[in-house]
């Protein structure tokens, strides 16, 4: 929690009650876990709050959270309908709410069950947020990642980046990344280093963690890409295709674990002689 929503709240929690009942009494009350919104757009809630927008905000921000949260853990489907408004609510009360763009557009991005799967919503939520707070480089830095990560548009990406480094304060090596982008074209490695520099630059919460799982992933992927090396050197040699990953331990060409970061074996089709990571696995995502 930010120390300005830690502040507003412990002087602001006398108004919560009053206003979380005045919202619910005019418009016809809030039920995330019902998948129920009645006001849908900030201007709405600023109207019936005039003088409480940053309190508005920053309860519609625990609320997007919460809604987050129990989507997650809850529900099957996991659809996160209420996700993109509840955002757009949160930044409209309070334009300047940095947290809500940079939070918000990883739950938008992040591919089913770990997020909506909404990738172009959240690279819009965070371009709102670098026009609302244009001396944020961190809001810009972010939406040329995820324009690469997500859309896999490295020219884009590259250009947003460039424009980022622009910003006073902005790291020197945000040049450096884009022409990377834009002479390559992206690959593994920028992808890499773009999670890494999230995950520094983090502090401990919901983006530290997504970006510690990415990076636990693509670890997972150098390890596969390294057993299907070797399951194909040895058909290329002998002629035969090994029918379970243990034939590598067995033929002395594998010593380490035949499994992910998180400890799930490969998965392994041996009418292809391909390994990758097991469907199961937490660390699993759509290609």
């Amino acid at each position: 929690m930010s120390t300005r929503l830690a502040l507003a709240l412990a002087a602001l929690v006398p108004l919560v009650p009053w206003s979380q009942a005045r919202i619910d009494r005019l418009g016809g009350g809030f039920r995330a876990q019902e998948e129920v919104l009645y006001l849908w757009s900030g201007d709405q809630v600023k109207r019936l709050l005039p003088g409480f927008e940053a309190v508005a905000a920053d309860l519609y921000w625990l609320r997007t959270v919460q809604y987050f949260g129990g989507q997650r853990a809850f529900d099957r489907n996991k659809r996160f309908e209420l996700l993109r408004p509840l955002a757009e609510i949160t930044v409209t009360l309070d334009p300047r709410l940095e947290v809500a763009y940079r939070y918000g557009a990883i739950f938008l991005s992040e591919a089913p069950p770990v997020g909506a799967g909404r990738p172009g919503e959240g690279i819009e939520l965070l371009e709102k947020g670098a026009r609302n707070l244009p001396l944020s480089w961190r809001l810009r830095q972010e939406q040329g990642f995820f324009t690469f990560l997500f859309l896999h548009d490295a020219d884009r990406a590259a250009s947003i980046l460039n424009g980022a480094a622009e910003i006073p304060g902005a790291p020197f090596w945000l040049r450096t990344l884009a022409a990377d982008l834009a002479a390559k074209g992206g690959d593994r490695a920028s992808a890499r280093r773009m999670w890494q520099q999230m995950y520094d630059q983090s502090d401990e919460g919901v983006i530290k963690q997504n970006a510690r799982v990415r990076l636990l992933i693509y670890d997972s992927l150098d390890a596969v890409d390294r057993v299907n090396e070797q399951v194909q050197q040895v058909e290329q040699r002998t002629g035969y295709r090994v029918r379970r990953l243990e034939e590598l331990r067995e033929r002395g060409l594998w010593r380490g674990p035949l499994a992910d970061a998180a400890g799930v074996p490969f998965r392994y089709d041996d009418s292809t002689g391909r390994a990758s990571i097991a469907v199961e696995s937490p660390l699993w995502r759509p290609e």
